[in-house]
């Protein structure tokens, strides 16, 4: 069986480079039009949390990393007067992971991975049943590009969640973005390149690669200043 999954830094939903406009449900219904298995998010504004399973038609896991400034709509109010600008300083960051309707899920939680002196950095889990079973961690690290210690430090703490969570002999795949081009996960499969990564452990990956950049311009706007990064796993039955 052939799985694929993506992963993608959504920007808060801006363009590269931002603008006063948002763009997110178009990113949503963009990466998921064509039926893919999987898709990991990060950066996402907390409002749209509520919004990301009817854009998509997908079942939805999400993980709130930072909430928004103020409660109710007020942040997300201010937020769309110019999403270019306000970013998720107002509207708060989550992570979250869809799951296509044929599978059966089962969320595995969530758990903080950076360290209480930096910004608040998380790692989610889900499970999709079989035999074996595929447990999906989306996770966003620290941007510490001076240490790149810090992000992969993040990272292991991340597969180490994912690992322990997972029902023994599942598939692991470790999805998002890293901010490290080189995480140094020992089992995993090599990273591709750039700093958004979808890693496998215990299973064969038969393609990962970064989509080009005219896939997500529209009309003249490139979508997120982080590229979906799309992989094709073989899970044997």
């Amino acid at each position: 069986m052939q799985i694929v999954v993506r992963t993608w830094n959504v920007f808060h939903g801006n363009a590269d480079p931002p603008r006063r406009a948002g763009y997110l449900r178009r990113m949503i219904e963009l990466v998921t039009l064509d039926g893919p298995d999987v898709v990991c998010f990060q950066e996402l504004p907390v409002w749209a949390v509520a919004r990301i399973e009817s854009w998509s038609g997908m079942h939805q896991f999400d993980a709130v990393a930072r909430p928004p400034l103020w409660p109710g709509p007020l942040s997300t109010w201010v937020t769309r007067a110019h999403q270019g600008f306000f970013r998720s300083g107002l509207a708060g960051q989550a992570n979250a992971i869809l799951v296509a309707p044929k599978h059966a899920a089962t969320d595995l939680g969530h758990e903080r991975i950076s360290e209480s002196r930096l910004e608040r950095r998380v790692v989610q889990a889900v499970r999709i049943a079989g035999a074996p079973g595929v447990a999906i961690g989306n996770l966003h690290a620290s941007n510490d590009f001076v240490r790149p210690g810090v992000p992969r430090g993040e990272a292991a703490r991340a597969a180490a969640f994912v690992e322990e969570a997972a029902t023994p002999g599942d598939v692991v795949v470790l999805a998002g973005d890293f901010n490290v081009a080189e995480p140094l996960l020992e089992e995993y499969s090599p990273p591709g390149g750039g700093i958004d990564h979808v890693l496998v452990r215990g299973a064969n990956v038969v393609s990962v690669a970064a989509w080009p950049l005219e896939r997500r311009r529209q009309n003249g706007v490139v979508l997120s200043d982080h590229p979906v990064v799309e992989a094709i796993i073989e899970v044997e039955e």
